[in-house]
This record gives structure tokens, C-alpha cells and sequence, in this order.
């Protein structure tokens, strides 16, 4: 649940310890173990991982809010030891997309609240320590809000950063929010993520 010194998905940001996002991914993969292990008959077994994933969740959330300059309504910590510090957590959408329903849906809705005060012209930042971003972990944040306005705010400063851009290569993931520059990587598999809300709204007919 308290991950120690190591790289995560963005470990082009290198090592961070405590980090919220990745703990959420762990507490995940424990909760869809327990799924795995009830679909194969050993229910009670994946009830015992459920709960633990669950228990896990309720402590993520107590630890990880951060009220600190409580005039933004507090937000979540990019890590638990940091103070003042946020991220997007992209790792939230499987929680709702493989319908565990281990964190609460206000999560989500405080995280894109806060997020909203983050952007820059060219969309929202990955964390706190840099102004560059993910295009493809930015529209994944929008599956945390059902409000239409939030999914806008994300595609729009996305199309001024490809309307804008100098850089001549195929859709780059990483680039900057405050210029239209690319930052690295370009035409790569992960652009798959930017259709997430696609899967979202055809969740209902996938085979679990």
C-alpha cells in the first residue's frame, strides 16, 4: 500500500518514494486478484483479497488528502509524504472501468476539481514537478468526472498544443503544457489510452 523508492509508469520522473498513484495501482491489482481468484471457484479465498484491497483503499484516502491551502478544497498527494504536492491519478479509471468500486467516486470528482486550477494553454500537468504531461493519462483523467466540461476543458488545450506545435512528428505523448513543445516519444502504442471514454461507455458489454 506505501510503495518504497522505486520507478513507477512515469519513470521518466525518476524515483519517488510513497507515491499515491502507484499505491493505487497495487491496491487495484489486489482487489482484481480477488476477482480472478472468486471467478475460478475460490471464493473464499478472493473475498479475503477483496476485503484487504478494500481496507487498503479506506487507509489510501486518509493518508493521501492533502487540505494543506484549504482555499482549493484539498486534493490528493502525488506522494503520502509531501505536503502540498498532487498528481493526475490515472491509475483510479480501473477501479471504475473493471468495476472493483474499491475507492470512493468522490475521489474522482475532488481530483478534477483541483485539477481544473492546474491548467496550462496546453492541458494539465503530469504533477507538481514539472509543467510537461501525458496526453494519453490526461484523457484517462476524464473518465474520473462525468462532468462534460472537464472531458472539453482536457481535448481543447490537447487541440491547441497539436494546432500550435512546431515539432513535425507523429502525435508526440509527452510535451509541454506552457508551449506547444514536444518534450519526447512520438507515435507510439500508448496513443491506444486517448480512446479510455470510448471504453467507458461500451463498459456494459465487456465479458466481466
Amino acid at each position: 500500500m506505501d510503495p518504497q523508492n522505486q520507478l513507477c509508469t512515469d519513470d521518466f520522473a525518476g524515483h519517488l518514494a510513497h507515491n499515491c498513484n502507484l499505491s493505487v495501482k497495487a491496491i487495484i491489482a489486489v482487489g482484481a486478484w480477488g476477482n480472478l481468484l472468486h471467478s475460478m471457484g475460490e471464493v473464499e479465498k478472493g473475498r479475503e483479497y477483496i476485503t484487504t484491497a478494500a481496507e487498503m483503499a479506506r487507509k489510501w484516502q486518509q493518508e493521501a488528502f492533502d487540505n494543506e491551502g484549504s482555499r482549493d478544497g484539498g486534493h490528493y498527494r502525488l506522494a503520502f509524504d509531501r505536503e502540498g504536492s498532487w498528481s493526475i491519478k490515472y491509475n483510479l479509471v480501473w477501479d471504475k472501468l473493471l468495476g472493483l468500486n474499491l475507492f470512493d467516486d468522490g475521489i474522482g470528482q475532488t481530483e478534477t476539481a483541483f485539477y481544473i486550477k492546474k491548467f496550462n494553454r496546453y492541458g494539465l500537468p503530469l504533477d507538481n514537478r514539472s509543467d510537461y504531461t501525458k496526453s494519453d493519462w490526461q484523457i484517462w483523467s476524464t473518465v474520473l468526472t462525468d462532468d462534460p466540461d472537464y472531458m472539453e476543458a482536457i481535448v481543447s488545450a490537447m487541440w491547441n498544443f497539436l494546432c500550435d506545435t512546431p515539432d513535425r512528428v507523429p502525435f508526440t505523448d509527452w510535451y509541454y503544457t506552457s508551449s506547444p513543445r514536444q518534450r519526447g516519444f512520438q507515435g507510439r502504442a500508448v496513443q491506444g489510452g486517448l480512446f479510455l471514454p470510448m471504453l467507458q461507455q461500451h463498459i456494459d458489454h465487456l465479458p466481466f
